[in-house]
C-alpha cells in the first residue's frame, strides 16, 4: 500500500485529496500545513512515508525548501519522493522545484485519474509532469540559455532577487542603491526580507546560496556614475569618443575639424 504524506494549508484541499487517494487504495499517513511542521513530522513518524505530496506556495518555509530537506533526510533512511500539486504554474516554479529534487510537479486543477497516476509513479521510483508542463519545458531546454535565476529561489520577489544578485558580485549596499536607485535604508529592508526567506543569518551565508545557484556570474567592477564605468578626469570625453562622435569632432584631441594639427586632406570623408 502507498503511504502518502499531505502538506498543504487549504483545509478543503486536503480533505479532498485525502478522500480521493484513500478511495483509490492509498494510506495518508499524516498531513501538515507548514514545511516547519511537515519535516517535524516526518522526521518524528515511525512510518515511512513513500510520496509527500506538497503545495509549493507556504506560508513560513517555502516549498522549495522543504522539498531540499526532505531530500536531505537521515541517510539511514530511504527517502519519500516528492510531488508538487501547486496552484503556481509558472515556468520559474515547476524549474525551481525539479532543481530542489522533486519527483513531480502536477497543477491542482489537473484531473483526479491524473494525480492518482502521478502519486502511483512517484511511489514507484519514476517523476512525472503535468502534460502543460512537459511540452513546455521540452521546449524550453531545447534552447541554448542559462535556467533562469528566479527558478532558484521562487520565493524571492523580483526585486529581492535583483538585491540578493548585486550582493553575490560584491556589491555593498550603497553602491547596491546606486545601481537599483533605492534608499540605502530600503536596501537594508530587502537584505533582511532575503535573508529571512533564505532562512540565513548573515550576508556571507546568502551570497554562497546565490552563487551556488549561478546568480553574481557576471563580471563587472562597482558601479559608478555612469551605469558601472568610471571616466578619467573631470569627465571629459576620451580621445575615441570624441574621434567618433557621429563625426562632429572628429579630430583625435578635441580641436574640431578646421583646427586640429592634421591636415584637412589626411580625414575620411
Amino acid at each position: 500500500m502507498i503511504r502518502v504524506f499531505l502538506v498543504d494549508d487549504h483545509p478543503l484541499f486536503l480533505a479532498g485529496v485525502r478522500a480521493a487517494l484513500e478511495g483509490a487504495g492509498m494510506n495518508v499517513i499524516g498531513e501538515a500545513d507548514t514545511g516547519e511542521a511537515a519535516l517535524r513530522a516526518l522526521r518524528r513518524s515511525e512510518v515511512q512515508a513513500d510520496v509527500v505530496l506538497l503545495e509549493l506556495r507556504l506560508s513560513g518555509m517555502s516549498g522549495v525548501e522543504v522539498i531540499r530537506e526532505v531530500n536531505a533526510g537521515d541517510a539511514r533512511r530511504p527517502h519519500p519522493g516528492v510531488l508538487v500539486v501547486s496552484l503556481l504554474e509558472d515556468d520559474d516554479a515547476v524549474v525551481g522545484a525539479l532543481r530542489a529534487g522533486a519527483r513531480g510537479y502536477m497543477v491542482k486543477r489537473a484531473p483526479l485519474d491524473e494525480l492518482l497516476l502521478a502519486v502511483r509513479i512517484v511511489a514507484d521510483g519514476g517523476a512525472v509532469l503535468s502534460p502543460t508542463f512537459a511540452s513546455r519545458l521540452a521546449l524550453y531546454f531545447t534552447e541554448v540559455h542559462e535556467l533562469p535565476h528566479r527558478a532558484a529561489f521562487p520565493e524571492l520577489t523580483d526585486r529581492e532577487r535583483e538585491v540578493l544578485d548585486l550582493l553575490a558580485r560584491g556589491y555593498d549596499n550603497r553602491h547596491i542603491s546606486r545601481k537599483l536607485v533605492l534608499a540605502e535604508k530600503t536596501v537594508r529592508n530587502h537584505i533582511s526580507h532575503v535573508f529571512s526567506k533564505l532562512q540565513v543569518s548573515d550576508r556571507a551565508a546568502a551570497v554562497a546560496r546565490a552563487r551556488d545557484a549561478g546568480l553574481g556570474s557576471e563580471e563587472h567592477g562597482v558601479p559608478g556614475a555612469n551605469g558601472g564605468r568610471t571616466t578619467s578626469g573631470s569627465g571629459q570625453r576620451s580621445l575615441g569618443e570624441s574621434a567618433h562622435a557621429g563625426k562632429l569632432d572628429p579630430c583625435p584631441t578635441g580641436h574640431g575639424r578646421e583646427r586640429c594639427p592634421r591636415r584637412l586632406g589626411q580625414w575620411d570623408t
